[in-house]
């Protein structure tokens, strides 16, 4: 395969400070692997913005180009596993962290980190999905091996954001009530619209009494902030409930005591999707592309251009998206 430009976001480390620029590169300098793709859709997440402000934790070297998701084509592979033209998903693993990722047009990674993208899925709603929407699947997927619908209302916190309006979405198409936690009561008509039965503001559900216990109200929760908001989650489950939680932009500490674990058997559950397993992932994302894709899918997103892309990731820094943001890489639909 023949040496490709192509145009990428780069951050690079300029006298201690990140500058952001798109620029044109060279596949043969993009890294190892033995799959290559051209990328046409990829997405804002949490993450790209921390790689792309220079947090060390995330991103070790730079220059560097985020995007931990890309949905695309292969072009070359020297798997058997993969031939040119498979349409493709990458999502977790080291992708847009330490290695090139989705705000380029091209992309080299191991095949084990692909998956083929499900005939009951487009490009383009695969990362409406994206890194939020497979984390808000996998919180579910957990979270309805524990709690049923008739078992009481759902409690899903950051509603507003990438995990949380999936979240919302597909616990409505599954029949689930839902009390959505927000502090953006200009968007409560958009949380109406993808399926939250009621609504509590972040400030109100923040500042419930400081007691080791509360009256018991939810059968469960998915959680995306963590902090105050994941204690008096805990601390107001019915007995038995489960809350998943995979984030922590609030706090990553909790401040409270062991008794509703003891007392009401309740369970956290902690999930991430940078490394899950490829055969849970792949069954995973056919579940989203078949029974559990919201009727609403495209009421969840907002479409941008590659250099649009460094003001989206501003904005997702300053908690002000809403839904999904998916970056088009490539002009024509796939």
């Amino acid at each position: 395969m023949g040496n490709i430009r192509y145009k990428a976001l780069v951050v690079e480390e300029l006298d201690g400070k990140f500058k952001q620029s798109i620029q044109i590169l060279e596949t043969d300098n993009l890294s190892a692997g033995d799959v290559l793709i051209r990328v046409h859709y990829s997405s804002i997440n949490y993450k790209d913005a921390l790689s792309a402000t220079g947090n060390k934790g995330i991103t070790k070297k730079y220059p560097h180009t985020p995007g931990i998701d890309a949905a695309g084509v292969v072009v070359y592979s020297e798997s058997e596993l993969f031939r040119t033209g498979d349409q493709v998903i990458v999502t977790g693993y080291d992708l847009g962290m330490n290695v090139s990722g989705g705000f380029g047009e091209y992309i080299r990674v191991p095949s084990e980190w692909i998956v083929k993208l499900p005939e009951e899925l487009s490009l383009k709603e695969a990362m409406i999905f994206g890194t939020a929407g497979f984390t808000a699947g996998m919180s579910i997927n957990r979270l309805t091996e524990l709690v049923k619908p008739e078992d009481g209302m759902i409690l899903v916190s950051g509603a507003t954001g990438g995990v949380g309006s999936v979240a919302v979405s597909i616990l409505h198409k599954l029949g689930y009530k839902i009390l959505a936690v927000s502090g953006k009561i200009s968007e409560y008509p958009y949380l109406r619209s993808i399926g939250a039965t009621d609504i509590i503001h972040r400030a109100e559900f923040e500042n419930i009494d400081k007691k080791p216990m509360l009256s018991a109200k939810y059968a469960g929760a998915i959680d995306t902030v963590g902090g105050p908001i994941l204690e008096n989650i805990l601390k107001t489950l019915l007995p038995l409930g489960a809350v998943t939680t995979c984030g922590s932009v609030s706090s990553t500490q909790l401040h409270l005591t062991v008794f509703p674990f003891i007392l009401r058997g309740i369970s956290l559950i902690g999930v991430s999707a940078q490394n899950y397993p490829m055969p849970l992932r792949s069954a995973l994302w056919n579940k989203l592309a078949k029974e559990w894709k919201p009727e609403n899918i495209l009421k969840l997103y907002t479409e941008i251009s590659l250099e649009e892309v460094g003001n989206a990731l501003e904005l997702i820094l300053q908690g002000k998206l809403k839904g999904r943001t998916i970056v088009t890489m490539k002009s024509q639909e796939v």
